[in-house]
């Protein structure tokens, strides 16, 4: 009786581990699907895009919003939790986003009102990060809106800045503001917008790969190569062989010619 016990046990470990496979491959197919399928392409910018998600789905999205006028909206966001729940969320607030950019200009507002919505529709203690640009490339004017994601780094004249904008996640609680900012990007400026699962890799003793070193590679990054592939080779130095990715890994890079 105990030998057939353990069988059936075993049996339904196996099914277990086999339904959320399936649904890890569902979910990393649904966040796959819904990634823009090219890079905006702009005279005199340049806009570079890494996506890698972990062995466990979390959430992680970035999108481009294209503008009759010719600005460009640039979307990057992470919704908690992982698997199924968490893809599901970061689909449903990407197409808040690109509802109601259609009829909003600013920034601020567009996250204030997919805010409101995403606190009626997810469950509860479920929040989405989510940075929001729009872009004018004639001019160069960033306008900006955060609701609680990490700092996008702007490396200007050899050193780097953060791009802050007070705001809370969406979804968390109603009637949030979120305050909106403008920068004015220069030749030759570069702009890292990225998600938590680079700057909270750790290495094999627990320490975090973190804020202050991404900062300082930003700064140190010249003109020449590829800033997401810089990026990375120091992360895979940093964590060492036999890391095992934790958290989806995003990384878009705006970057103004030197020539504009």
């Amino acid at each position: 009786l105990t030998r057939n016990l353990t069988w059936r046990s075993r049996v339904a470990e196996a099914r277990e581990r086999e339904r959320i496979e399936q649904e890890l491959q569902v979910a990393r197919q649904i966040q796959q699907a819904l990634l823009p399928e090219a890079n905006p392409e702009l005279d005199g910018w340049e806009v570079t895009t890494y996506y890698e998600p972990a062995r466990e789905v979390g959430g992680d999205f970035y999108d481009f919003l294209e503008f009759e006028d010719g600005r460009v909206g640039l979307v990057v966001g992470d919704a908690t939790g992982k698997g199924m729940p968490a893809a599901l969320v970061m689909a449903t607030t990407r197409g808040m986003l690109r509802a109601v950019v259609q009829s909003l200009a600013s920034p601020g507002e567009v996250l204030a009102r997919v805010n409101e919505a995403l606190v009626a529709d997810i469950p509860p203690s479920t929040f989405v990060t989510c940075f929001y640009a729009v872009l004018d490339p004639e001019s160069g004017r960033l306008l900006y809106a955060n609701a609680g994601h990490n700092l996008p780094c702007r490396r200007h004249n050899g050193q780097a800045e953060e791009l802050r904008a007070r705001g809370m996640p969406l979804g968390l609680m109603p009637g949030m503001g979120y305050e909106e900012k403008e920068r004015a990007l220069d030749a030759g400026d570069s702009i890292l917008f990225y998600s938590d699962g680079l700057v909270e890799a750790h290495d094999p003793k627990g320490e975090m790969f973190g804020f202050p070193r991404l900062r300082a590679l930003v700064a140190e990054h010249g003109k020449q190569g590829s800033l997401e592939e810089s990026l990375l080779e120091e992360l895979y130095s940093f964590v060492g062989e036999g890391w095992e990715q934790e958290d989806d890994i995003t990384l878009l890079t705006l970057r103004c010619s030197p020539y504009r």
